[in-house]
């Protein structure tokens, strides 16, 4: 007898939607799983047979065939469990086939017949909201499905599963959590700019960052507080829209990142990989590309402290994602793209001892070396770091000051009208932040007055600017005078961003 039942697969984040065909005849007792399965699938017909037979059914020995149809598409991984076990049950006279018509099932399966969690629910229901399909996945996926906005049915076994199929235990759909219950936990990092003592610059400079999405570089003796800045960040961000949380839970979810009883990403990404990372770590990879750090640090921050000492292959594949917020990963078996647009923090040494330019301690590097370790970051690559922040050492009586600290939620409230500006700015367009305007936004919406263009000639042909510094610069005085409300950018604006490219030539040359 044959049966078919639904089921899906990811590519990316992209949902296919897969048909599942069993073909139970006579004939010498034999199983065979084909449509492309990877190793992951051929190895669910032990688990899938086991399965069946200690939830209380049998396993005819006949001759069994499953197609994973289109044939085309690779299957992985073992979310096809559960749809090749019913189908099979129908197959075998166990379950009416008339109850698989209108049902899409993915779960991997225990020995003892258990659903255990898969990745890539939420994009799955996504895909089948508009349809007619009831979803049925494992209970640690239920808040998942039910976000996406599908019929999604959530079971611990097998046995319960078919048990509501026909409708002997009646069950009602999981009930997708209220915007208001996702956002009621909302908590920022237990980071706040309260707590860091002096650093005006450095904090005034972070502002503009979060107000206009600018990528940073910091610059400064160890121990004098880059990654507390950095992870202080992430708390002057605006408040995550609702899509915005769909598209990073995605990304997650897809990953295996998402804990079961959090069903939605309510907070700002703040991802810090090691710099001894690999490229595929960084970017993306594997032999069927799964997201890295870009992707997972979507709309979030993507901290990378020792930044010359990551691999040199890792800093320059930064460019993509950060030129075009999205990477692209090819591999013999497919090519995806990720959505990779992310705020790059970065932090570094002025040296290998880490000391060139304190005012207490010596350097002990050689011109030689120091110039050697600044190489590390490529002229392109530091092209597209908006804001250079030298970070000073701090003295004993700013670390012993009683004085009160302006606090994350003040500066926050400051980024945040700064944000509506720009989004009123872009309302009729597929951008959001200074930072994404293109050559021409940049001519529409950020006019220089005469004296303005003077300054930033001189500053052009003194430091010497690439054509791509000159529009970032001016993109930086746009968010400025939109932190300050101002339509036009004036020269004080323009001034405070050329000052943040002046550690090219003081730091670089």
């Amino acid at each position: 007898m044959l049966a078919n039942v639904k089921s899906s697969t990811l590519m990316g984040l992209s949902v296919f939607e897969i048909e599942i065909e069993v073909d139970a005849a006579g004939g010498l007792p034999a199983w065979d799983i084909v449509g492309l399965p990877d190793t992951a699938v051929k190895e669910s017909k032990e688990r899938v047979r086991t399965a069946i037979r200690n939830s209380g059914f049998d396993f005819p020995p006949r001759r069994i065939v499953v197609n994973l149809a289109p044939a085309h598409l690779k299957k992985e991984g073992p979310s096809f469990d559960l749809p090749i076990a019913l189908a099979i049950l129908a197959a075998t006279d166990q379950l009416e086939i008339e109850k698989l018509n209108n049902i899409m099932a993915v779960g991997e399966l225990g020995l003892d017949g258990r659903l255990r969690k898969v990745n890539g629910v939420l994009p799955i229901s996504l895909h089948m909201a508009k349809s007619d399909y009831n979803l049925i996945v494992p209970m640690e996926n239920g808040l998942e499905g039910a976000l996406g906005g599908s019929s999604t049915y959530c079971f611990e076994y097998l046995q319960n599963v078919v048990d509501f199929l026909i409708s002997l235990e009646q069950t009602k759909p999981v009930q997708a959590p209220k915007l208001e219950e996702l956002f009621q936990n909302e908590t920022f990092l237990d980071y706040d700019f309260k707590n860091v003592k002096g650093q005006a610059e450095a904090k005034r400079a972070l502002e503009i960052s979060a107000a206009g999405n600018h990528n940073v570089l910091m610059v400064g003796s160890p121990g004098s507080g880059k990654t507390l800045l950095a992870r202080c960040l992430p708390g002057i961000m605006p408040t995550l829209t609702f899509e915005e949380c769909l598209d990073i839970t995605k990304i997650y979810s897809i990953s295996g990142l998402l804990p079961s009883q959090q069903p939605i990403i309510n907070q700002r990404p703040f991802r810090a990989p090691h710099h001894s990372a690999s490229q595929a770590s960084i970017i993306g990879g594997g032999r069927i590309p799964t997201p890295g750090e870009v992707s997972l640090s979507y709309h979030g921050v993507l901290f990378m402290d020792e930044f010359p000492e990551f691999p040199k292959d890792v800093l320059e594949a930064l460019r993509q994602p950060l030129e075009e917020g999205k990477v692209t990963v090819s591999r013999v078996a497919a090519q995806l793209t990720y959505p990779a647009k992310f705020l790059l923090v970065s932090a570094m040494n002025p040296c290998p001892c880490g000391y060139y330019g304190d005012l207490i301690k010596e350097c002990t590097c050689t011109p030689y070396m120091a110039q050697k370790y600044r190489n590390k970051v490529s002229g392109p690559l530091l092209d597209r770091i908006d804001l250079h922040l030298e970070i000073p050492r701090l003295e004993f009586q700013q670390l012993q000051s009683e004085a009160l600290e302006e606090d994350s939620a003040t500066i926050r409230q400051r980024v945040e009208r700064a944000r509506l500006i720009q989004l009123e700015r872009f309302k009729k367009m597929s951008i959001f932040t200074n930072s994404e305007m293109k050559t021409q936004d940049v001519r529409k919406f950020c006019n220089l007055k005469n004296e303005s263009k003077d300054l930033l000639k001189q500053a052009f042909d003194k430091l010497g600017f690439t054509a791509r510094a000159h529009d970032r610069i001016i993109k930086v005085a746009r968010t400025i005078a939109d932190l300050d409300a101002k339509e036009q950018i004036d020269i004080q604006h323009l001034a405070e961003a050329i000052q943040y490219r002046s550690l090219d030539r003081k730091i670089w040359d």
